[in-house]
């Protein structure tokens, strides 16, 4: 028996999934199910997370990856997780789930009207300890619980997130890591740990924080219960993950300061290293730990780029996946075939999804396609879809001058992974409209390799992440921007913002429905 592979489990957005490693980081299985989390009819903007369902698919994720890699359990060395950030999870006393969210559940708008009319300029001061605003922490969701669901509150015994659910599924240990933990907003940045005061100010219950354990250190061991589960061998060491980004950011060796990454999937994460813990004075990008000690993150969000990519496909694209079926390929594949003939700025045409992040004041447009022309040569669905491609590489652009603008530092070039970098097109697009290199490592699925460098760093194969990451982290390709192009995105970025402007313009006059508003800014016009 040789303990030769790490597992990793990984809850996104979209979908939930088990990645094999062998210990020089090499991917060697990959299962995948899709998920959603369902609106409750009843409460506008809710995000319900099925803990029973998902835990089930889960559990098929992990049988399936070790019957598709033929390896024993016994060659596990050590397992992880990772998941996205702010989802949150609610325990009674027993550590039974009550009730959980995912991360951008925005049910919670009367909290955060309540909360601002009573405390005025709390939010700004709770963002300068936290890195946190009410736009995606936790704070008024648990403030809605209590409101609107007090037999749920009283039972309320521990907050925890997905990572840590999953691990605690695995092991029956129940704690929170900083990375994850610093989303809620009821984290001090500088501690890196619960600060009991923030829930207080908030008039929330201060006895509902479970033990906080640093990214990388032992949680527990697979129990008898999840063995039968999920086929895993009883006594495997699980250890503490992370946030995605933040575990993304470990994976393709983004661990000192000045360093940055772009991770493209359901939601794109920009993520710039700094030195400290301090915030951007203006409150407009979101601040948290780093996986790694003493490093934190400036963290800008792009909403839902790939989930329009899967509308796109799903709505509009049959013909391209029944291409993909007989070819053996991805979709995605044949679609960038097609539309890396289209010329760069898709004739003039824009679209608007996710708008530049701005954390305090946090609202995106309907989303619209406009200045196309009723031509069906130039303007053909494969024009449409590198519109889409061009608009997410546009509000990374806006999001990377909004960090250069908080700290007055800018990356030399930008490592891109997630499952966007897998497009050849898309990478070029965003080095043609950044205007720097962008380096794509050869493991795409970043964060579930991060999640294996911590699960080594736990059982001590690795000496930390530093020495883990250099190790292991291979490149792929490196994409030059063409000059040419990056001066058209320049002059086309400009018009952007403007079309943008007047996008929510429209929403705040009731015209058009925005795709997301932070929680108490849905009746805030613009």
């Amino acid at each position: 028996m040789s303990k030769n592979h790490f597992l990793t489990v990984d809850a996104g957005t979209g979908s939930v999934r088990a990645v094999l490693f062998d210990l020089e980081g090499n991917q060697t299985a990959c299962v995948q199910q899709e998920w959603d989390h369902k609106e409750d009819p009843r409460y506008p903007g809710s995000m319900d997370f099925n803990w029973e369902y998902n835990w089930k698919l889960t559990c098929g994720c992990i049988k399936g990856v070790l019957e598709q890699s033929g390896i024993s359990p016994d060659d596990i060395a050590a397992i992880s997780t990772t998941c996205m950030r702010e989802g949150i999870v609610l325990y009674d006393k027993d550590e039974h789930e009550i009730w959980a969210c995912a991360n951008v559940d925005a049910r919670s708008t009367d909290e955060v009207s309540q909360l601002r009319k009573a405390y005025p300029g709390l939010e700004q001061e709770l963002y300068l300890e936290s890195g946190q605003t009410y736009a995606l922490d936790a704070l008024p969701r648990l403030l809605w619980v209590r409101n609107k669901m007090p037999d749920v509150y009283e039972k309320i015994a521990y907050v925890g997130m997905f990572n840590d659910w999953l691990i605690h599924k695995m092991t029956g240990i129940l704690a929170v890591e900083p990375s994850n933990g610093s989303t809620t907003g009821l984290f001090s940045l500088k501690n890196r740990s619960w600060d009991s005061s923030i829930a207080r100010r908030c008039g929330l219950r201060t006895d509902m924080f479970p033990e906080v354990r640093e990214c990388g250190s032992r949680a527990g061991t697979v129990t008898a219960q999840c063995e039968e589960q999920t086929g895993l061998a009883q006594g495997t060491p699980v250890i503490v993950g992370g946030g995605d980004a933040q575990l993304g950011c470990i994976g393709v060796g983004v661990v000192r300061p000045n360093q940055a990454a772009v991770f493209g999937g359901s939601f794109w994460q920009y993520e710039y290293n700094t030195a400290d813990g301090r915030t951007d004075e203006e409150c407009r990008v979101r601040v948290n730990c780093h996986a790694v000690p003493n490093v934190w993150q400036y963290e800008a969000l792009a909403f839902k780029p790939g989930l329009v990519m899967r509308w796109f496909r799903d709505g509009f694209c049959q013909a391209e996946k029944e291409i993909a079926k007989l070819k053996g390929t991805d979709p995605y594949d044949v679609m960038n075939e097609y539309a890396k003939d289209i010329a760069a700025g898709s004739y003039g045409m824009m679209c608007v999804f996710s708008d530049v992040m701005n954390f305090i004041n946090w609202k995106h447009a309907s989303p619209t396609f406009t200045n196309f022309e009723l031509d069906p040569v130039r303007f053909s669905k494969y024009t449409f879809y590198r519109a889409i491609l061009e608009n997410t590489a546009m509000v990374t652009k806006g999001h990377l001058d909004l960090v250069r603008e908080a700290t007055g530092n800018q990356p030399e070039d930008i490592i891109f992974a997630g499952g966007a970098s897998k497009s050849p097109l898309w990478c070029q697009i965003l080095s043609d409209v950044l205007g720097l290199p962008v380096k794509v490592p050869a493991v795409k699925e970043a964060t579930a390799l991060g999640a294996a460098i911590l699960a080594g760093c736990g059982v001590g194969i690795y000496k930390d992440m530093s020495e883990a990451a250099e190790k292991l982290v291979k490149w792929d390709t490196t994409y030059v921007p063409d000059s040419a192009n990056h001066q058209l995105y320049c002059e086309m970025y400009e018009q952007w913002r403007s079309v943008y402007k007047a996008s929510l313009n429209l929403c705040s006059q009731n015209l058009t429905r925005s795709m997301w508003a932070a929680p108490g800014l849905s009746l805030i016009h613009i």
